[in-house]
């Protein structure tokens, strides 16, 4: 085929290195850390993500791991339930079932799927150049026929190569990531909505229970971050403040959210094409941002054989990640409301919504988890 770089050791990056392997590409990843150490939280993988996963080999792997099971679903801070289904309903309409892993999980089974001598960490990327696809680092430079910038949501080579994109906003959400035991208390999948916070609580395997939440940003932490968690979310319905009692406060992860919120002109220029996060950052309201990237990446490998694949990756990708940036973000709005008022009639909506159609949390993923790849 020819010859790639992919910049960045991400989900997205590590995927598009083993699939465009997969295709007879040579591949160097170059990733800035000096190891591949991702954050340690918890990654929801849809039936669309699966399946793209299926084309490398992938797929089964996870779902020996641990999948939605059981009652999933909307809830309000004292427990009553305003949206609800099953795992295994989830899994009838798609064909396949959600799998709830750690994010190092998948790293090290992608990792392990890498030709040797592919991976080159601590090697960050000073410039690329994507009429040449030279990609020059501290180490010298390579010229490849494609080069993948999976470089993350503040991605250098976006900004290079559409340097009139406004790129990321704040979105006024701030959000905390944990990873805590699972305390011989009965867990589910479900996400807790109240006014302008919200509280997820996902099981994962080996009695681990992965926590995130989100609040208005600005909220002050003079304490530490999980005494804040104690103190927004304390009193909410059961297992909520027993998870939080066993976090280890040094483990507690806080970042800001941020969305691409205006799409990009295109996800190609020359022979770099963006991926993952730098082509489309959403909000975690979906729980799409890698699972996009993994179709991001198999989609690239089954066109990168072909003429014009810059521009037919652009065509594939862009209106379909557009749409659910879109999505997830409005998704983030209805969970930022505050105004008691407010608050009532999108909880009443809701509510009203589920006991109509029993569907309607599943219905409105239908074409984000109801997703194929392409035919090999």
């Amino acid at each position: 085929m020819g010859r790639a770089v992919v910049i960045g050791g991400g989900i997205g990056g590590l995927t598009s290195a083993v699939a465009l392997q997969r295709k007879g590409w040579a591949v160097t990843l170059f990733e800035r850390a000096p190891s591949l150490d991702p954050v340690g939280s918890g990654l929801s993988v849809g039936a669309n993500a699966l399946k793209a996963l299926d084309t490398i080999g992938l797929g089964d792997a996870l779902r020996g791991l641990s999948s939605v099971q059981g009652e999933v679903g909307i809830r309000r801070p004292g427990g009553e339930w305003l949206l609800r289904t099953t795992g295994e309903h989830a899994a009838q309409r798609y064909g396949d079932s959600i799998v709830l892993v750690l994010r190092a999980t998948l790293v090290d089974l992608l990792a392990g799927r890498l030709d040797g001598g592919s991976l080159r960490l601590g090697t960050p990327v000073t410039a690329v150049d994507a009429g040449t696809g030279v990609v020059t680092t501290a180490a010298g430079e390579v010229e490849a026929d494609l080069v993948v910038a999976a470089d993350g949501i503040h991605s250098a080579t976006r900004r290079a190569l559409f340097p009139a994109h406004p790129g990321p906003v704040h979105t006024g959400v701030t959000s905390w990531r944990l990873v805590v035991p699972r305390q011989d208390v009965p867990v589910m999948t479900s996400e807790t909505w109240g006014r302008g916070l919200v509280f997820g609580v996902v099981p994962l395997s080996g009695d681990l229970v992965y926590c995130y939440a989100t609040a208005p940003a600005g909220q002050s932490a003079p304490s530490g971050e999980k005494d804040e968690l104690l103190r927004l979310f304390g009193g909410w319905h059961a297992p909520i403040p027993r998870l939080l009692a066993a976090a280890d406060p040094a483990q507690v992860l806080r970042h800001d959210v941020l969305s691409l919120d205006e799409p990009l002109p295109a996800f190609h220029r020359g022979r770099v094409v963006l991926l993952g996060d730098a082509a489309h950052a959403m909000t975690p309201n979906l729980g799409q941002g890698a699972c996009q990237a993994i179709e991001d990446a198999v989609v690239l490998a089954h066109l990168a054989g072909a003429p014009g694949r810059q521009a037919a990756y652009t065509a594939a990708r862009l209106p379909r990640t557009t749409t659910i940036v879109r999505r997830s973000r409005r998704i983030a709005r209805a969970t930022t409301l505050r105004n008691p008022l407010a608050v009532r009639l999108r909880d009443r909506a809701m509510a009203i919504g589920g006991r109509l159609d029993a569907n309607l949390l599943l219905r409105h993923m239908d074409d984000v988890l109801g997703w194929t790849p392409p035919a090999a």
